[in-house]
């Protein structure tokens, strides 16, 4: 068996963002204990995660530190006591500001937590407001200095462009200020417009608009910073210093297989892919009664998988494979190319510089013309 990834989906936060998707509420009524015992059964109920060693382990959300120090402890022992963790390489979990002290800092970096996800968006107050974000920059700022200090191997920043009345100035600031903290990974990613969220509200109403000249324009100012400061950029969305590319994310962009635990989170093994109900509630009920909290889910054919592999590999610095483009396609291989949008290198398809913020507009344009 090949699955070798591990997701834990918190769901809480303590203030639910208009942009964001994924599945989060406020902490609520929610008994927090029987929660972390709920993912901890969940982890012990699922036999692929007793008949190997992890590589890769990642707690997600929501926001995983909205948990207390102590539940957050509760749930990091029960899982070294629950699956055999001797071969994880990387063990992240995401951190918003204000949501971790140096007491639990240190808890989790004893636990074996080695990388953190600090979600920051920007340095720019009023940005930050239009977000919804709870924090001041200042308040970003210490919480980053307090992750620093307690040893982590790994920190990266996440930073969010094309926000609605942010201005390239104020984007172009808040890259150079996050260079001068010297942070091991950056994640700078364009703003989508998602479905069930209150940004895609506005922009249904007018009051937003997409705008594809902008979104390049941010994403290469963003791209020759980093760049020049010494960061490669290995994922469209993703700049690392040497050494410290997520192992975890890379799994996923590279379609290997992964287990979700906790409402939502999504598993795909052995081409089969399940999502976790998206309700904590109903979760907690199901595993607290001895059943799965899965619903149904699909098969994948080996024509979704290589469909997949057109979106998740483009965005890479190591490219699409040549031998995965049909002959149909072979055609639209040369158009985009004639265009500057990408170049073929030692038998695979990667994006030029022009060609990368348009990443999903050159699969669809590969895929359908071979369809």
């Amino acid at each position: 068996m090949s699955l070798s990834h591990l997701y834990l989906h918190i769901p809480f936060c303590h203030r639910v963002c208009p942009y964001c998707s994924f599945y989060k509420h406020t902490p609520g009524a929610t008994p927090m204990a029987e929660f972390v015992d709920a993912v901890l059964q969940e982890a012990r109920s699922q036999r692929a995660l007793h008949e190997l060693k992890l590589d890769t382990v990642y707690l997600g959300g929501g926001t995983p530190t909205a948990l207390s120090e102590t539940h957050l402890e509760k749930l990091l022992t029960g899982l070294r006591e629950t699956l055999d963790l001797s071969a994880v390489k990387e063990f992240t979990c995401e951190v918003n500001p204000r949501t971790v002290t140096e007491s639990k800092a240190a808890m989790m970096r004893g636990q074996g937590i080695d990388r953190i996800s600090l979600g920051i968006q920007s340095w720019d107050e009023p940005t930050l407001k239009t977000l919804g974000r709870d924090h001041a920059p200042a308040d970003a700022e210490e919480t980053y200095h307090l992750l620093r200090g307690a040893g982590f191997r790994s920190v990266n920043v996440d930073l969010m462009f094309s926000i609605p009345g942010q201005s390239l100035e104020t984007w172009q600031r808040t890259v150079e200020h996050t260079i001068s903290l010297n942070p091991d990974h950056i994640s700078a990613y364009n703003l989508n417009y998602e479905e069930d969220t209150e940004f895609f509200e506005r922009l249904r109403r007018g009051q937003y608009r997409e705008d594809e000249s902008r979104d390049a324009e941010f994403f290469h100012t963003s791209l020759d910073l980093l760049e020049s400061a010494g960061y490669e950029h290995y994922e469209i969305s993703n700049y690392a210093r040497p050494g410290h590319r997520s192992a975890h994310n890379e799994s996923y962009w590279m379609g290997e297989e992964y287990l979700g635990l906790g409402p939502s989170a999504f598993s795909t093994m052995a081409s089969h892919r399940w999502q976790n109900i998206p309700d904590t509630t109903r979760y907690l009920e199901l595993i607290q009664s001895g059943q799965s909290a899965a619903q149904p889910g699909e098969h994948l054919t080996p024509e979704q998988r290589r469909t997949e592999r057109f979106g998740l590999e483009l965005r890479t610095a190591h490219g699409l494979p040549l031998s995965l483009v049909r002959a149909p396609e072979q055609r639209m291989v040369q158009i985009l190319q004639s265009e500057g949008l990408l170049e073929v290198q030692n038998d695979h398809i990667r994006l030029t510089r022009i060609g990368k913020p348009l990443v999903d507009s050159v699969a669809v344009a590969l895929l359908g013309d071979g369809g």
